[in-house]
């Protein structure tokens, strides 16, 4: 057996690692046992012994394996898998007046500084970019192309329309450059497509735990929230939205079917199906956020809401900022039967986006390398979302537990009721370590005990360090002194 051609893009010491991975999690290799020898597991899967020997290394230091003197690799005890409870959301029981703006502003203050470690922002790090190609195609750009100084067209540039309409068949959706606009940003998508749906006042259901950014949003159009529970285990569900259509007047729905920031659930596409029903019968026009959806762990990209749209009542929101050029700000939206009303919103807010950027995306796109980039980054981003959480098993105060993301760049994390995650933010601050207190994804403090840790960055000494001294804090707060069950 060799590795499979699923495998062949990515670095071939981590296909060995996931294959070890695979084992482990399949019950073939149990706790104690000790796993092929590298030269037995080279042979069987076609590559070196050195690279079977980096896949060992990474392992260990992931708290998977075990190195014994003279006798080899061994699979360790793992801490017990425990997913934040069902039901830690509650249904809203009335429309509620938006107001996070200082401690959002707190947080968003992390995401540039590179004196804190930043687990608080959900970002892919730089590193896992393709940064030197894209600064390549850049500089061609602005020495031969005279289109860099001229405006675009107000729907964006019409090849970079185009490579994302034939991307967009990934996820499910049938669409020509001529449906979709280059926003900046997912969040001028998100924007553009309030304002286009929405006045001052309306009631907007959106799931909790949220991004805390669409709350911020919500606020600022004078719009009214109406929080739907979601789940780990399959996000928001159809049943609790037909009751709060039912009980509400929704004037929008705001949803992220695929890898919920900060819970990191998934919609089954049964589910996905049936609300895009639901709301299109009801006129209700929902905003699908999907900035994730190219970051899955699954053997094939998640379908997205709009798959299920026949009526144009999806307005369809992304960008490139978690998977290509976070400083690029290229986002995107497909405003179906709204398109109308968003061009009239962008064409008197911005005109256009910058077309260095969008010329510079267009290019890349075009020569074909985005998959095999995105393979590599998502197997990076797996690994590392699976040493967070053992980490955080390890470290953490008794009773915590934590997701199990199939995709995007964060974990949600329950505390005992005894850690405040506020305080435990302002340690953090003072430790030099960014984090993202439960309290900002939601209008109603329902998470006071929560925390979202994010896995995009590269995992370095300073990463490992930051998550114990989060441990230990927490440690602190819950008033167990010592350390935790799993130490």
């Amino acid at each position: 057996m060799t590795l499979s051609e699923a495998d062949a893009g990515l670095f071939r010491y981590v296909a060995v690692e996931k294959h070890i991975v695979k084992l482990i999690e399949a019950g073939e290799l149990k706790a104690g046992e000790r796993i092929p020898s590298l030269r037995a597991l080279g042979n069987r899967l076609g590559v070196s012994v050195s690279t079977v020997n980096q896949a060992y290394l990474e392992l260990e230091r992931r708290g998977m394996v075990e190195a014994r003197p003279k006798s080899g690799f061994f699979v360790r005890q793992m801490p017990p898998r425990r997913a934040v409870p069902q039901g830690s959301a509650r249904p809203t029981a009335a429309p509620t007046t938006v107001t996070r703006g200082a401690l959002i502003r707190e947080v968003l203050d992390g995401m540039a500084r590179r004196d804190i470690v930043p687990l608080g922002v959900a970002r892919t790090d730089e590193a896992l970019l393709p940064t030197k190609q894209l600064a390549r195609l850049l500089a061609k750009v602005a020495a031969g192309d005279d289109r860099v100084t001229s405006y675009e067209s107000v729907c964006g540039n019409l090849e970079l329309r185009r490579q994302i309409a034939w991307r967009l068949a990934d996820a499910g959706i049938e669409a020509g450059a001529e449906d979709v606009m280059i926003t900046s940003g997912a969040m001028e998508a998100l924007y553009l497509a309030l304002r286009s749906v929405t006045r001052p006042g309306d009631n907007v259901a959106i799931p909790a735990p949220t991004y805390y950014c669409f709350l911020q949003l919500l606020e600022n159009l004078g719009l009214r929230a109406v929080e739907l529970p979601s789940y780990p285990d399959g996000g928001v569900r159809p049943a609790e939205l037909r009751q709060a259509l039912d009980r509400f007047d929704l004037r929008a729905v705001i949803l992220t079917p695929n890898f919920n920031n900060p819970d990191g659930s998934l919609i089954p596409d049964a589910a996905k199906a049936e609300m895009a029903a639901l709301l299109a019968e009801r006129g209700v026009p929902v905003i699908e956020d999907d900035v994730y959806g190219d970051l899955h762990f699954t053997e094939r990209r998640p379908r997205c809401l709009r798959s299920f749209d026949a009526s144009g009542n999806v307005l369809h929101c992304s960008s490139f900022s978690k998977t290509l050029a976070p400083g690029f700000r290229l986002g995107y939206m497909l405003p179906g039967r709204h398109a109308a009303r968003a061009f009239e919103i962008k064409a008197t807010t911005n005109v256009c986006c910058a077309s260095p950027t969008q010329l510079t995306a267009a290019l890349y796109l075009a020569q074909g390398g985005f998959d095999r980039h995105l393979r590599n980054t998502r197997s990076v981003l797996e690994r590392q979302a699976r040493m967070t959480e053992e980490r955080v098993l390890r470290h953490f105060p008794e009773g915590t537990r934590v997701t199990h993301p199939a995709g995007g760049s964060v974990v949600w994390v329950q505390m005992p009721d005894s850690v405040d995650s506020i305080a435990l933010f302002y340690e953090a601050k003072a430790q030099g370590i960014g984090v993202a207190p439960g309290n900002i994804f939601s209008s109603c403090d329902q998470f006071k005990h929560f925390l979202r840790l994010s896995y995009g960055h590269v995992w370095t000494p300073a990463v490992e360090q930051a998550l114990a001294t989060l441990g230990r804090l927490a440690q602190g707060l819950s008033g167990r002194e010592g350390p935790g069950r799993n130490a």
